[in-house]
Parts: structure tokens; C-alpha cells; sequence
């Protein structure tokens, strides 16, 4: 079963490494969270497993990798810089300032003051001056979402990869939005990582590909280890869409604190593109998007046997990593009751995901034959490519297995007094916690076939 409150999976965190508060020592920053040593294996893997599934496993999309820094013009043209925002309000009795959408019957939450202040709209974007003078005639904004990128980058990437629709442009990168009431740890924070896709694909088509998209999303959840029936899906009514969709599927997912969405799937149709594109009406396209009169570009592909261009519709799955992040911690975590008293707490993460592959541990510390042997295997197993393998001298073989219980650790390795004349050692199962005895010639074979990737 996954956790029973956000504070288990905080505290977990903390004490193995996984998540520290930003600039703790200074009594932190609301909304800002730092990855610790295991955290950013955890973050990094799944990173990875989104990479090979959205661009190595497909022969249809390209990987970009952009700037954050984004001129205002394109969030101009995107719509963001007149509909990015969220209702304000703040508390006349404790001046606390929180989000009108999350207040429960228009009370405080601090104090539970009726005395608010009406809403007002707050622009969740942050300004950063661009040159050596702050005087507010050069700035750029930090991209609050990758998309925008994507979408001006349409054209480049078309002509370097001579890529057909449907096709699709993949990113994982840092955005920032100024929330007003950071909450519920890292899912709702200031700074943050998404990995999205943007499919291009014929106007007509959009439909089917997008009930496609739905599918593909729930189906690479469940391979990182979040069940389907721990997903709701969400269509949300038109008149909660964003200025851009036609239509849009949230994943909602049963956290800790209660079911939010882990990500959204959205037919954009053609507004991005043709908000950034020049000269719609010299191309004979109608479009509800006004005319851009600063772009360069026109973001469009032909079709060769009607001799038409056209402005493609694009369907985006967007997954912030650090909603995901949560998810797989969440469902990972157990509390095993192992009778007599005892128990013990284990991540039983999917192998691929793992922020350590496999642990090495000398039966005896600092004995130098036992040592020797460990590392040399350590170097061995290192070099498979599988991930991080750790040598670890503590000596205490129980608590070793505890601890790597703990941080989800598949296998434990002991080399001990035997290990020295028959070259062979004990691998412990996380999940079964069974023990066997194993040749260390084979323990690179067993590694390859047991780790996932």
C-alpha cells in the first residue's frame, strides 16, 4: 500500500537523501525544494525512462533541449502574458495571501477570517532584466511552460529532419511560475521540471490521436509503477479549458493530500503555431488566431497534392517530473510487519527507476582481502552501464540491508571469508528478501537480466 500521509514521505526524504528544503540552513524558501543524492538518481531515471519511450523508442519525434530565458514577444503572442494568471486575495486579519480558487467557504486558512479582500488576478510569470542596466526597458521572462520553445522551433527542426506529419518534438526542462501559495511539498512549488511533447499532426486527425495519446500516457505509468486504477481521468469542461485547447484529459492521481492531476493531455489544435506564424491570410488559412505582425516565420507544412499549406493541429501530454516524482515515491513506499515485533519500511521501485542499482558491502570493514575483493567487484558491475553501483564499508550487514530497503536498493551483495577461496558471494533480494549464493562471474549476467531498463 502507498504511504498513509505526505509527512512519511517527507520525512523519508530527508532522512535518506532524497528531497532537502532549498537554502534550509537559512530557513529555507517557500516552494523551493533541492534533490539530494538518491533524489536526483530517482529524478534522473525517470527522466530517462520519459526520454526512451517518447524519442528511442519512437521513430516519430525529435529531442530539443531550448533556453529558459524567453523573450517577451513569444509570450505575448502565446497568450500568456494576458491570461497567466490566478486569482489573488488576501486575509485583512492575518494578511495572508492565498489562491480565491483554494479557499474553502471564503474562509482564511491561516486564521479563518471571512474578512478577504475581493480577487484579483496575479501574473504567475517571473521578469529578469536582460543586459547590464535593470531600467525595465530589457527583460526577459523565465518560460513558465517548455511548449513555447517547441512551437517556435517548428520550422527548424522540420528542415534539418525533413520529418512528415505526424510527427512529434519532445523537451525536458526547468520552467518557473510565481505561485501564489506554494503547498503539499513538491507537488505544487516554484520551480520545477516538465517533460512534454508536442505532436503535430493533420487538422481532422487530432481526435483519434488524441484518445491515442491518453492511452500511451496511462500505459508508461503503469510501467513506472503507478497502477491505472490509481488514475482518474479528468475531461475538463469547456468552460474550465485553457484559451488554447479544444479539448484536454487530466491524469488524476490519488496523492497523499488528495486527487490532482499528475498530467494533462491536451489538443491544442492549431493555435500555438498559427499564433506564431506570419501571414495566415497569404497562406488561405482561416483562423481564429490574429495575425502575428513580428514573426518571421511561417509555421506551416504543405500539402503537396492539394498544392496547400496548412497550419498543423498539435496534441501535448504534459508530465511535471516532480508530480511524478511524488507518485512513484508514493506508491513505492510500504511498511512490512515481519512478525515478532520487527518491521521494516522498503521502496519496492520499479529496478529502471532505482537510484542505486545494486550495493556491495564487506562482511568485515577495513579488512583488506574482503575490501579488495568488494571494490574490485563494485568496478566490475560499475562498468555494465546499469546504473550506480555503491560500495558501501559500514561492517553492520543487518542494517546495511535496512537501509537500502529503505531507499529501494534491488540487490545487496556480500563479500565475506568464503568469498576470498571460491570467489563467490550472497545477493539479497529487496523485495523477497531471500538470500543465495551466487559465483561473482555470474553476478554481471543475473544484474543484466534482472535490472530493467
Amino acid at each position: 500500500m502507498p504511504a498513509n500521509s505526505m509527512e512519511e514521505l517527507v520525512s523519508l526524504c530527508k532522512r535518506r537523501g532524497f528531497i532537502f528544503p532549498s537554502s534550509d540552513i537559512y530557513g529555507g524558501l517557500q516552494g523551493l525544494y533541492d534533490y539530494g543524492p538518491l533524489g536526483v538518481e530517482l529524478k534522473n531515471n525517470l527522466k530517462a525512462a520519459w526520454w526512451r519511450s517518447m524519442v528511442y523508442d519512437r521513430d516519430d519525434v525529435e529531442g530539443l533541449d531550448a533556453s529558459i530565458l524567453t523573450k517577451p514577444t513569444t509570450l505575448q503572442y502565446s497568450g500568456h502574458e494576458a491570461t497567466f494568471t490566478d486569482p489573488m486575495v488576501d486575509c485583512r486579519n492575518c494578511k495572508g495571501r492565498f489562491r480565491a480558487d483554494h479557499l474553502e467557504a471564503a474562509k482564511c486558512p491561516n486564521c479563518g477570517s471571512g474578512d478577504l479582500t475581493e480577487p484579483r488576478d496575479f501574473n504567475l510569470m517571473f521578469k529578469t532584466a536582460v543586459g547590464p542596466v535593470d531600467d525595465g526597458s530589457s527583460f526577459a521572462y523565465l518560460r513558465p511552460e517548455t511548449a513555447q520553445a517547441i512551437f517556435t522551433n517548428f520550422k527548424n527542426v522540420l528542415d534539418a529532419t525533413s520529418r512528415r506529419l505526424p510527427f512529434g518534438i519532445a523537451q525536458i526542462g526547468k520552467a518557473f511560475r510565481n505561485e501564489i501559495t506554494p503547498r503539499n511539498f513538491i507537488f505544487r512549488v516554484r520551480e520545477f521540471e516538465q517533460m512534454e511533447l508536442e505532436f503535430f499532426v493533420r487538422p481532422g486527425e487530432d481526435d483519434a490521436w488524441h484518445e491515442r495519446w491518453v492511452e500511451l500516457r496511462l500505459e508508461w505509468w503503469e510501467q513506472q509503477g503507478v497502477p491505472r486504477d490509481r488514475i482518474e481521468l479528468y475531461h475538463v469542461p469547456q468552460d474550465e479549458l485553457a484559451h488554447y485547447s479544444k479539448a484536454t484529459v487530466d491524469l488524476m492521481y490519488h496523492f497523499p493530500h488528495g486527487v490532482e492531476e499528475l498530467e494533462g493531455i491536451a489538443n491544442r489544435t492549431d493555435f500555438d503555431l498559427g499564433a506564431h506564424s506570419k501571414g495566415q491570410a497569404d497562406l488561405g488559412i482561416t483562423s481564429n488566431v490574429p495575425d502575428n505582425r513580428d514573426s518571421n516565420a511561417r509555421l506551416a507544412v504543405q500539402d503537396l497534392e492539394a498544392k496547400k499549406w496548412f497550419v498543423p493541429f498539435v496534441i501535448e501530454p504534459s508530465a511535471g517530473v516532480d508530480r511524478g516524482f511524488l507518485a512513484v515515491l508514493n506508491e513505492a513506499y510500504q511498511e512490512q510487519d515481519l512478525g515478532d515485533g520487527k518491521s521494516r519500511t522498503v521502496l519496492s521501485l520499479p529496478s529502471h527507476l532505482a537510484p542505486i542499482k545494486a550495493a556491495v558491502l564487506p562482511l568485515k570493514r577495513n579488512h583488506e582481502g574482503i575490501v579488495a575483493k568488494a571494490k574490485g567487484l563494485k568496478q566490475e558491475l560499475q562498468r555494465l552501464g546499469l546504473g550506480r553501483i555503491l560500495f558501501e564499508d559500514t561492517g553492520n550487514i543487518g542494517k546495511g540491508y535496512r537501509r537500502h530497503d529503505e531507499v529501494g536498493t534491488p540487490y545487496c551483495m556480500t563479500v565475506d571469508f568464503d568469498s576470498l577461496e571460491d570467489n563467490s558471494v550472497t545477493v539479497r533480494s529487496r523485495d523477497t528478501m531471500e538470500q543465495s549464493r551466487m559465483a561473482m562471474a555470474d553476478i554481471p549476467a543475473f544484474l543484466r537480466e534482472n535490472l530493467a531498463s
